[in-house]
């Protein structure tokens, strides 16, 4: 445990944020299945719009992003 009061912040913050991006992480995956088995543009245009935000927050690269984006919308024909 640090002593440090700006190391015992950061571990607090660095809790919050760890809790955040897994929820993130979490969700975006889920969505991803989704779209991959129901193929519908409604799907597509959410797990789109979700990838864009997680790239945004840097959650993930943004060539992950567009990675993803592309295979997503070549199944989808």
């Amino acid at each position: 445990m640090p002593i440090i009061r700006s190391a015992i912040k950061k571990v607090r913050k660095d809790k919050t944020r760890t809790a955040r991006n897994k929820k993130r992480e979490n969700t975006l995956k889920a969505l991803i299945k989704k779209a991959r088995l129901s193929k519908s543009v409604k799907d597509l245009q959410t797990v789109f719009s979700a990838l864009d935000k997680a790239a945004k927050v840097k959650l993930i690269h943004p060539n992950k992003a567009a990675r993803l984006k592309s295979r997503l919308s070549k199944k989808s024909r």
